[in-house]
């Protein structure tokens, strides 16, 4: 039962500086500078064998210090992401950016079809279209030849997927679980239908690890720098196409390698295990794992049942820590009041926070929920982008240049107070580099907001943010 026990606590000297955590009610009040003085000297490293030695550590952060922009910067960072999570940093990795459902499919299914032992499914939607019957037969079709495949699916997320599409799985052997099911008659663990499970995760043979924005539907099916700028149908998902103008969706995910693989194992175990699941079959869910690359990565899983989100204190930590930059791609923006002070106070302090929000969404309240921010965003130097021609569902950031986050979650309520997240911070300047390369392509498609325009904007839409205002916390 030790291994699935997530391996990473919250540091104690960083509860010290949180106050009024409730996790089911609020957000913690979080002070980033208290938690970068209780900092540890020393960092703790981890590798394919386990912790590193300090002089190991010690080889391994200079090589990538060199790398980034400012050893300085890269120092702070690496400080403030150890303060508060509290457990060892994974070195060894490589993480390879995935853009759009097009590609990320493809490296999916290559990853399903090697499989040799095991493939874990877990997901917020997982349609009954075109994209959702292909993994259905390309998860069939590996349980048939002996490689066990266990999924999770959120209750909510797959609503309209019909039974029978679960029931053709589970009729060839995969086990299916679902989580916090909508009808109460089916709980397993006390109904709260407001906790949701929104990561996105696949993980085969526990070598290799798929996590970021991307659901399994249609709706991804063509990519959002194409020329034609289509997109496929939702099926029968019950939900709205890509847009009534066919806009592609634009989403970003991540292809993890190396020891950290086994952080993403342990957490989708834990899942299986707190929503009471059928007892697995055996397999070698924790193979021996090697250094395949040069990377840092932290595996952040954040739920309501922890005190707090250790996606939000992180993320909240480093926008405090930033010196030069704070680059947000985020596909619903509706912050709570310490976030909103955290990108304010970062650009009266001559950071340069740039934003990149939707200029459409297929959630009308959030949309309008997150755009009331805007004007006082704006005078405080905050530079606001709305991406033109798509669905924008990517939720990424890269600050300095050296931290890095691609996940699940977004900035509001929702993914902080009531959703099951999940997110890789990586850390060092090569991937910091790729990063801001693909928010530059993003913001070159971008229409920028300024403060003059937004002051004229229609009467209708005011009152549009007023009334979405109301429900944000629930969104």
């Amino acid at each position: 039962m030790s291994a699935l026990r997530p391996r990473w606590r919250p540091n104690r000297l960083a509860l010290a500086v949180l106050v009024g955590v409730s996790a089911c009610s609020t957000l913690p009040t979080f002070e980033p500078e208290a938690v970068l003085a209780a900092a540890p000297a020393k960092p703790q490293l981890d590798g394919a064998r386990g912790p590193l030695s300090p002089e190991q550590s010690k080889a391994v952060l200079a090589k990538l210090a060199a790398r980034a922009p400012d050893t300085g910067i890269f120092d702070r960072h690496l400080a403030i992401e150890e303060a508060v999570v509290g457990s060892p940093l994974t070195v060894g990795n490589q993480a390879t950016l995935l853009q759009d459902g097009p590609a990320t499919y493809s490296a999916m299914f290559a990853a399903i079809e090697s499989a040799r032992d095991h493939i874990n499914l877990e997901t917020y939607i997982l349609d009954d279209d075109e994209v959702g019957r292909r993994f259905a037969d390309a998860l069939i079709a590996k349980q048939k030849k002996g490689v066990q495949v266990n999924v999770i699916h959120d209750s909510v997320g797959t609503l309209f997927t019909p039974k029978e599409f679960f029931k053709r799985m589970t009729d060839a052997g995969i086990k299916v679980l679902e989580f916090n099911p909508v009808n109460p008659k089916n709980a397993r663990k006390g109904w709260d239908i407001n906790q949701r499970d929104h990561r996105k995760l696949l993980i085969v043979d526990g070598k290799v690890a798929f996590l970021g924005g991307i659901n399994i539907s249609s709706v991804y099916s063509s990519g959002s720098f194409s020329r034609s700028g289509g997109s496929g149908s939702g099926g029968s998902s019950g939900r709205p196409a890509p847009g009534k103008d066919g806009k592609a969706w634009r989403d970003t995910h991540v292809r993890l390698q190396g020891p950290v693989v086994a952080e993403y194992q342990r957490l989708f175990l834990s899942t299986w295990a707190k929503q009471k699941g059928a007892p697995l079959p055996e397999r070698q869910y924790f193979p021996p794992l090697q250094q395949v690359g040069n990377q840092i990565v932290r595996a952040i899983g954040s739920s309501p049942d922890e005190p707090f989100s250790l996606i939000y204190a992180t993320l909240l930590s480093a926008i405090g820590a930033a010196e030069t930059s704070v680059h947000i791609t985020m596909a619903y923006f509706a912050p709570d009041p310490q976030f909103l002070a955290a990108l304010e106070s970062a650009a009266r302090r001559g950071v340069d926070v740039t934003l990149i929000l939707p200029s459409q969404t297929d959630s009308w309240l959030i949309f309008h929920a997150g755009r009331r921010f805007y004007t006082s965003l704006l005078k405080a130097g905050v530079k606001i982008y709305e991406r033109r021609g798509v669905i924008l569902h990517s939720k990424t950031a890269v600050i300095d240049g050296v931290w890095a986050t691609v996940g699940s979650t977004n900035l509001d309520w929702r993914s902080f107070l009531h959703n099951d997240e999940l997110n890789a911070v990586v850390l060092g300047g090569d991937f910091g580099q790729q990063m801001e390369a693909v928010f530059a392509k993003d913001l070159a498609a971008s229409q920028p907001v300024t403060l003059t325009e937004w002051k004229r904007r229609p009467l209708q839409d005011r009152m549009k943010e007023t009334f979405a205002s109301i429900w944000e916390y629930w969104l």
